[in-house]
């Protein structure tokens, strides 16, 4: 019989000296963002974040936390992890990054975001003890991604939650949230994003992504070459649960508006499982969720708490937005994602007009491979609409559009991401074809906004 925990309510927050959350914005933009380092790991340290912790009380000690890394797929995972816990009576603390539209996004209590006095209250507190550690000189000064991971941990403590699934910023090793006392250690795949492609990337990724297992935690890997898996086993988890080896995505085939797989586990075999997410790679993800959940509560889980699966939505993961024309948002970042999406829209989806790519990136990505991931799959691609986000560092339209002649692609350059949207509406309306939007969870979520209005 598994345990049935009461939900505890959020404290009613106190008036707080920020006046507004575009005062909090500001104040934590003149931090440095660690999220724009590209996974540099080269002089980080989990120092000015312990010390961080420390004056707050240490709250990542409050609670078990299953922590999750990988190239992709980190998100879903989180998402579907989250919902699994809260379905199984846990209350759950769910922080994820980077947020799609607003901040509030990133800390989540039972799958609803904190709300603005919080958000406002916990950083005028977190103001206050930065302020104190460099004045007493135990720290220059924290960056941003330490002080929203640490609003989020210290958040799930005052709110007292059962369990805290947190995603990975950037690798593991020295990432802000590897301070947590870890039930599951999670590492969904290892792909080509934040590294050089050298030889031997791959094993320089994972030894830093298996930073975070432990031996205090249970490994669960997604799938990885053996030699990746023996990266991970020389942290000396507590166990470790290999996909195809451990536990085993059995079926995973379309379903109407997602995916039914089966899943073969250390304790029972899941058949039948209704997913609400799009796309092969999300069969995949939802394995690795089982699995790691089974892990955190080491019993069989029965057909009611797997039927929340079926019930998620995560936004801007092969998020559709729109019928006609077809509209979907993702995310994807890298080439293995773009490629996936690809493979999902010509798959699942029947689109008997042009198909209209929006895509704007990083300059740390590989626009060429990202473009030529979509060439790969046969994928249509009858336009593609280049943009820039709203961000530090976003590729100028222009280069990719460079990139996109350069591979074959007939392209044009839109100002912003609601004129790409626009644009690439009007395409698609005429022919009754289909938008992708994708590139930059970025980009995603100035399209989001535009699409839902509140851009204006």
């Amino acid at each position: 019989m598994r345990r049935r925990l009461t939900q505890q309510t959020a404290p009613v927050a106190k008036l707080a000296d920020f006046g507004s959350l575009a005062e909090v914005s500001a104040w934590l933009d003149s931090h440095v963002n660690l999220e724009a380092t590209a996974g540099e790991v080269k002089g980080l340290s989990l120092e000015p974040m312990a010390s961080l912790l420390a004056a707050l009380g240490e709250p990542q000690r409050d609670y078990p936390a299953v922590h999750i890394t990988g190239t992709n797929g980190k998100g879903s995972v989180a998402a579907m992890v989250s919902a699994l816990a809260q379905r199984w009576g846990f209350s759950v603390g769910t922080y994820t990054s980077p947020h799609v539209m607003r901040l509030n996004e990133r800390m989540q209590y039972n799958a609803e975001p904190i709300s603005d006095e919080d958000l406002a209250a916990l950083f005028a507190h977190l103001r206050l003890v930065e302020n104190h550690l460099v004045a007493d000189g135990v720290v220059e000064m924290c960056s941003w991604f330490e002080l929203v991971t640490a609003a989020a941990l210290r958040w799930f403590a005052d709110v007292a939650v059962d369990i805290a699934v947190v995603e990975v910023g950037k690798l593991g090793r020295y990432d802000a949230t590897n301070v947590l006392a870890s039930r599951v250690g999670v590492i969904t795949n290892i792909g080509r994003d934040h590294t050089d492609g050298q030889p031997g990337w791959q094993q320089k990724v994972m030894e830093e992504k298996a930073g975070i297992l432990h031996p205090n935690a249970v490994a669960v890997l997604g799938e990885m070459t053996p030699n990746l898996v023996d990266i991970a086993a020389r942290q000396e988890p507590a166990g470790m649960l290999v996909a195809g080896d451990a536990f085993c995505l059995e079926q995973d085939a379309p379903a109407m508006g997602g995916r039914l797989i089966g899943v073969r586990t250390p304790r029972a075999r899941y058949e039948d499982v209704y997913v609400s997410l799009f796309g092969e790679h999300q069969g995949q993800n939802a394995a690795v969720a089982i699995a790691a959940f089974e892990a955190l509560v080491d019993q069989e889980l029965d057909e009611a708490v797997l039927e929340v699966l079926g019930d998620l939505a995560v936004p801007a993961r092969f998020e559709v937005v729109r019928r006609q024309p077809l509209v979907v948002i993702d995310g994807a970042h890298n080439p293995n994602a773009i490629a996936a999406v690809a493979h999902t829209l010509q798959a699942e989806f029947d689109v008997s007009g042009n198909t209209v790519w929006v895509m704007g990136m990083m300059r740390d990505k590989e626009p060429a491979a990202m473009l030529q991931a979509i060439i790969n799959t046969g994928t249509s691609c009858d336009l593609l609409v280049c943009c820039a986000a709203d961000w530090p560092r976003a590729l100028p339209a222009t280069d990719l559009a460079a990139v996109a002649e350069e591979v074959g692609l007939t392209s044009v350059v839109a100002t912003s991401v609601p004129e790409a949207v626009e644009c690439a509406l009007q395409v698609a309306t005429d022919t009754l074809g289909a938008v992708m939007i994708t590139g930059s969870l970025y980009v995603a979520g100035a399209a989001r906004r535009h699409l839902l209005g509140e851009d204006r």
